[in-house]
């Protein structure tokens, strides 16, 4: 069972990211001594302004000391803006540290996260959640060194001018301190609720405006609002109970503050009538007193902002605390032969009574393709994930060139894959980055040339505006579907990596795009080991090997025309297959 992590072992650890910042800390610190300070130098003079000049008539005071006021406030203001600068130098570049950490941590995570984390969810922590920690770390620490030091120079003048009136309006703090503290605790309980909240809220916008085109032609238009609705109805409670606890505390520290004023009122009376308290002295006493009650109060509003970082600081190391991708094999491979075997592989996702795959073996030889068929959810891309690894075997092994994957580098291992998706995956980039993607980046314009046109993408390509160069909005948007998927084959391509996966590479496409990409793929495949997830079994009639999958296992396997002689699950396929292209 997991101990539970106190905030302030959090916010503790949230510190530690403050450190390569600590000289900008340290000069903000100074500026805020001088501030508190030059806050004491004001409120002290008030006394000898009250007594001097008004009461005294001294002519010298009414010079130096206007002079004096105008000087401590230019002292006071350099110093707030070299504590505001550093400070906020200081947060900013937290929050870009957390983001770039928490990024590069989810991409070393293991594929399975990625199926129980929505990618919005992981938006909110690189976004809302990295600013709020930033908040938390630097913002709060700000405003409460800042306020806390106005409280005691307040103090230390009050204590200066009248120690006894003081310590009897200290009386107040312990019952302050009693509602800070219950406060926090409220925050904290709503600032958790708060995160996941909005991550929802997020993940529901997402689906419906991604997947705009079926909302509209299913009328669910209705329906997608009325879920939305229904979590931002949610988010709004809790922002609301947020907002009712930061308002009542802050109206219970200013009762506090009333209350705290009459006292001295009452106990500073006590001390003028005994002549121990002159006019200046109240004025001052007042003057400090007032100035305590709006730094109590942002004491007290602070609560929120640092219970939302904590919050939020607790979600994001819940990511940078995650295991990475297993890769503890230290057996280097520079280009593998490419013989692949599958001995017994069984694989289960995590929570799933029943596996995924369950005692598949075959061997997959340099310069053949081996066909992955069978109904949907029998198990097809779960097993070329198991190449790569992004999903571990339950059990059994996984070899290439006659060695288990887990004694290979990961890195070593994915060099060895190219892989053709049906979602293909393009970047907010030119044609050209797109290709040359990665450690291809490097790759020589000839090399590049000769795999968009080995793709059957040049003629294409040479008809944009600056052709390779030009950019092909976020997703490749600016292109079609098979053009997107050419240019995923070019990748592989230029990659020439000894292993190609095709997943239903050419599924979504229309017959002439299908007709090319596949023109493109024979050029592809020789020479390498192939497997292809085919969706159209047209597409694989020259296949070495056809694996049937059904429910995880392997139930038939053989070529095209074997598999179509035997009768079995393939030959039903097949011909539902040819009854819907009639």
């Amino acid at each position: 069972m997991t101990q539970a992590v106190s905030p302030w072992q959090v916010y503790r650890r949230l510190l530690r990211f403050a450190r390569p910042y600590r000289l900008l800390l340290a000069v903000a610190g100074v500026g805020m001594l001088i501030e508190a300070a030059a806050a004491a130098g004001f409120t002290a003079l008030m006394e000898p302004v009250i007594d001097e000049t008004f009461i005294s008539k001294d002519a010298a005071s009414s010079v130096w000391l206007p002079l004096a006021i105008v000087g401590l406030f230019v002292a006071r203001g350099i110093a707030g803006y070299i504590t505001d600068i550093n400070m906020a130098k200081s947060g900013r570049s937290i929050a870009r540290d957390l983001r770039v950490q928490v990024l590069g941590k989810y991409l070393r995570l293991p594929g399975m996260r990625f199926d129980s984390e929505p990618v919005p969810s992981m938006l909110v922590r690189l976004g809302s959640d990295s600013d709020q920690v930033a908040q938390a770390a630097i913002d709060a620490m700000k405003v409460m060194l800042q306020q806390s030091l106005q409280v005691i120079a307040m103090l230390g003048v009050m204590l200066w001018t009248s120690w006894q009136v003081t310590i009897a309006i200290l009386i107040m703090a312990p019952p302050l301190a009693w509602i800070m503290d219950k406060v926090g605790k409220r925050y904290r309980r709503i600032s958790h609720k708060i995160q996941e909240s909005g991550a929802a809220l997020m993940q529901s916008a997402d689906q419906a405006l991604a997947n705009q085109q079926e909302v509209k032609v299913y009328g669910a238009q209705g329906v997608e609002l009325t879920r939305y609705a229904g979590q931002a109805d949610h988010h709004l409670t809790l922002s609301l109970k947020v907002e009712s606890t930061r308002s009542i505390s802050s109206a219970m520290v200013q009762l506090m503050g009333a209350i705290g004023l009459a006292l001295l009122l009452f106990f500073a009376g006590r001390e003028a009538m005994a002549g121990r308290l002159s006019a200046g002295g109240f004025v001052t006493l007042m003057i400090s007193m007032m100035a305590m009650i709006p730094s109590l109060k942002q004491l007290t509003n602070v609560q929120g902002m640092l219970q939302r970082g904590v919050a939020s600081a607790d979600r994001l190391f819940d990511v940078i605390d995650a295991d990475d991708e297993a890769d503890d094999g230290n057996r280097g491979l520079e280009r593998a032969r490419g013989v692949l075997e599958f001995r017994e592989v069984s694989a289960r996702y995590a929570g799933q009574p029943r596996p995924a795959l369950d005692d598949v073996s075959f061997r997959a030889e340099p310069g053949t393709v081996t066909a992955i068929v069978g109904r949907s959810g029998s198990g097809k891309s779960t097993l070329i994930k198991l190449i790569p690894r992004f999903y571990e075997i339950e059990s059994g092994e996984i070899l290439l060139d006659g060695h288990p994957l887990r004694e290979y580098r990961l890195a070593d291992l994915r060099r060895q894959i190219a892989l053709v998706g049906q979602q293909v995956m393009l970047f907010d980039g030119t044609v050209a980055a797109n290709v040359a993607y990665g450690e291809l980046e490097q790759a020589a314009p000839e090399g590049l040339d000769q795999a968009i046109r080995g793709a059957n993408a040049m003629e294409f390509v040479e008809r944009l505006p600056e052709g390779a160069d030009t950019s092909i909005g976020t997703k490749g948007g600016r292109l079609s579907g098979g053009q997107r998927q050419r240019l995923a084959i070019a990748r592989a391509m230029l990659k020439d990596a000894p292993i190609l996966i095709l997943d239903e590479a050419t599924a979504a496409l229309d017959t002439e795009s299908e007709r090319l990409v596949q023109d493109a793929l024979n050029r592809l495949m020789p020479d390498r080991t192939t497997l292809v997830i085919a969706h159209r079994l047209s597409t694989i009639e020259h296949a070495d090997q056809v694996l049937v999958l059904d429910e995880g296992r392997i139930v038939e396997r053989g070529t095209h025309s074997e598999l179509l002689e035997h009768g079995g699950l393939y030959a039903h396929l097949h011909r539902m297959q040819f009854r819907e292209a009639q």
